[in-house]
């Protein structure tokens, strides 16, 4: 199951990043098992593909076009390496938000309501990283195809953790450098890269390192410092996926997926060229939220590569608004008239539980945000051709 783009797209095809709502069911084992409580082994693995094949038929059912498996199985996008890799102990507290640090008592208030508060945190590189096991990798493969199988979608796509994201949330105390940290950290999740498209699915890969990490664990650094550590990050990653053809990759770039000012976010405008230097073809940009909203014009002034299609958000992520079908289809057009109709397809700006059991959005609005993105596509698409 992949999603190989015709020569020339006779639509707008849509998707979205990754994770979706879990069931209150699967939430509460996992959050057992995170807690260090006593949970059944046999529930959770039964709860988990009974979760995937319900999500995956959720997303055919609604007309969206390359579906994920919604990260069912996993408690972040980032921090479950812990648990697949060789090397992580202890616990990291985390970096709070650059732009939470200027509105305290906003922070405060998101901590008393139980809300998205963004804090890089989980386990501590403590050893050499390496490859544990792959059983938690071959369950979600198998699920995954099993769903799949069944429901039929356009393609499927798997997300993966970069390597630059793993070493802000799980930090260094192992290795003498960062680059030496991150190249371990690359080597080690090589294989689940490639056993993602070995099994015929897309590989997204996750990287808020490239932006995110901006405000959120080196804050402070100069622009010109930060950008030269996504330079670093690219390049990692881009070895790591060597052996992988372009076009069976996504890459995700984030400012982070909750509902804070974002004043101290970068501009897309000054990583737009290290970000096109990475290896994937299809580029997942935050392109709905009042901050980035505006950066469409960046592609008036860089020319997009021959080999890359753009996916925008062109549903928010971290707000309960669900967007009209007409200000989605703008949004796409204002992309395609830019670069080009067979050059863009329709996403969402972030997961929406990229976290387990902290949703910005309800569950039950998500699905009303993804039938509105299907339904601009749809206008967009009678536009447009």
């Amino acid at each position: 199951m992949t999603f190989n783009p015709p020569p020339a797209f006779d639509r707008i095809y849509t998707t979205h990043v990754g994770s979706l709502p879990r069931p209150q069911s699967l939430l509460d084992i996992m959050h057992a098992k995170t807690e260090g409580r006593p949970y059944d082994t046999t529930q959770l693995k039964g709860e988990v593909r009974q979760s995937v094949g319900d999500i995956v038929d959720r997303q055919v059912a609604t007309g969206l076009d390359l579906v994920s498996d919604g990260e069912m199985s996993k408690p972040s996008y980032a921090t479950y390496v812990s648990e697949r890799l060789n090397g992580f102990g202890g616990e990291f507290k985390g970096h709070t938000a650059r732009d939470l640090v200027d509105y305290r008592d906003y922070a405060l208030n998101l901590v008393k309501i139980g809300a998205v508060v963004p804090r890089a945190g989980g386990a501590c590189c403590q050893g050499p990283v390496s490859m544990k096991n792959t059983q938690a990798l071959d369950e979600d493969i198998d699920n995954f195809t099993t769903a799949v199988t069944a429901a039929n979608p356009v393609g499927a796509f798997i997300n993966a953790a970069s390597p630059g994201v793993v070493a802000v949330f799980q930090k260094n105390e192992f290795y003498e450098t960062e680059t030496a940290y991150i190249e371990a950290v690359a080597q080690a999740l090589q294989f689940e890269y490639e056993a993602i498209v070995d099994a015929g699915f897309l590989l997204q890969i996750d990287c808020p390192d490239l932006a995110m990490s901006r405000h959120l664990g080196l804050a402070g650094m100069d622009e010109k410092d930060f950008v030269k550590v996504a330079a670093r990050n690219i390049d990692v990653l881009n070895e790591a996926v060597r052996n992988i053809p372009a076009e069976k990759m996504r890459m995700h770039v984030c400012w982070g997926n909750y509902p804070g000012p974002h004043h101290w976010d970068i501009a897309l405008a000054s990583i737009i060229d290290v970000v096109l230097r990475a290896k994937p073809t299809y580029l997942l940009l935050e392109a709905a939220n009042p901050r980035h909203g505006h950066e469409w014009v960046v592609f008036r002034d860089v020319s997009l590569p021959d080999d890359k299609i753009l996916i925008p958000g062109v549903i928010d992520s971290t707000s309960n608004y669900i967007e009209h079908p007409e200000l989605v289809a703008q949004r796409i057009c204002r992309y395609a008239e830019i670069v080009g109709r067979e050059r863009v397809m329709a996403g969402s700006d972030c997961g929406f539980s990229t976290f387990s059991g902290y949703p910005t959005v309800h569950p039950d609005i998500v699905w009303g945000k993804l039938d509105t993105l299907v339904e601009g596509a749809q206008r967009a698409s009678d536009i447009l051709w």
